[in-house]
């Protein structure tokens, strides 16, 4: 064994520190731009990447010595990975551990959000809060609602699963097929279906050519007037400047985002807006969570710079489109 190991920043323990006993650790403990990180990893054997971190073409050609990128995340859209393949670069993710903690935030959101949980806070700390009064802070019941899922993969059905408890009814769109031995498992419907019929459309898709924009000025326009959008997946697949719109003048009545077409940069019209809750891409933001991530990152890259295959590997280039 041997080599050297690039991590653009440290992770949660234990992870790096058992890398450091048989290779050169090398942590940036930074937010490289592309330049930057195609400098470091020069001499790297691995790279340990963030969903932030440019792993463009630049940086992979870079790396002559580079056998492994291993993403701290499940999504992968930040690694040019044609690239990666011509090049003989594995790479890999974190995959199905932080399904539940990214489904529990994801209904964290629509109760903020149906039940104005943002604004009660505000008012109480403010001191304008008075007393009860029969029409302070009217929200909106789950109950009886029609959530629809865009992209049912492990995520899409785990927050199935939390809605149905609360009594609403769930169709899906994407192309994950349907469990028929899954009760969970809900409906599939065609996309324009879905936008007339959900009260609530929740994002977990890929990030790619076809979902960049996907809800755009057009598709926003076609959602059940008063209906909420919530993102979790990827920022880029919603239109920000469309979604303002849409706020302001209708169908949409609120969203909820956890990430953002701009990242970290946010789009200023959402800042403004009382009817949108924001959470720092924090998904997978728990203590369990993210140690398994970690420890699933340096498993991979120890496997590999052993010489053995990695447990896991990225999906396919050709895996493209809703799932």
């Amino acid at each position: 064994m041997g080599g050297i190991v690039v991590s653009t920043r440290e992770l949660p323990e234990p992870s790096l520190s058992t890398l450091s006993l048989d290779f050169d650790l090398r942590v940036l403990g930074y937010a490289p731009s592309e330049l930057e990180l195609a400098a470091e990893v020069v001499e790297a054997d691995a790279l340990i990447s963030l969903v932030s971190d440019p792993v463009t073409a630049t940086v992979l050609r870079s790396g002559t010595k580079l056998k492994i990128v291993a993403q701290y995340a499940v999504g992968v859209d930040n690694i040019d990975r044609a690239v990666a393949a011509q090049r003989g670069i594995l790479v890999t993710h974190t995959p199905n551990v932080l399904t539940d903690a990214t489904a529990d935030l994801t209904l964290a959101l629509l109760l903020a959000l149906t039940r104005r949980v943002i604004e009660g806070d505000q008012m109480v700390r403010s001191g304008r809060f008075a007393g009860w009064a029969p029409e302070l802070l009217l929200g909106t019941e789950l109950k009886g609602k029609v959530l629809g899922i865009a992209g049912p993969g492990r995520i899409g059905r785990a927050v199935a699963r939390r809605a149905k408890a609360f009594g609403m009814q769930v169709i899906a769109f994407g192309r994950s097929p349907r469990d028929d031995g899954d009760p969970d498992d809900p409906t599939r419907v065609s996309f324009d279906e879905l936008l007339h019929r959900a009260d609530v459309i929740s994002i977990h898709l890929p990030l790619n050519d076809e979902t960049r924009h996907l809800f755009g000025a057009e598709t926003l326009a076609k959602m059940k007037p008063g209906s909420l959008l919530i993102n979790t997946a990827r920022g880029a697949i919603v239109d920000e400047t469309a979604l303002i719109r849409a706020l302001d003048s209708g169908p949409v009545a609120g969203a909820g985002l956890d990430v953002f077409e701009f990242e970290p940069a946010i789009t200023p019209g959402l800042l403004d807006e009382n009817r949108v809750v924001l959470m720092p891409h924090a998904g997978s933001a728990t203590v369990e969570t993210r140690r398994e991530m970690a420890r699933m990152v340096v498993e991979d890259v120890r496997r590999v710079l052993s010489g053995e295959k990695p447990l896991r590997p990225a999906p396919p280039l050709s895996s493209r489109g809703p799932t």
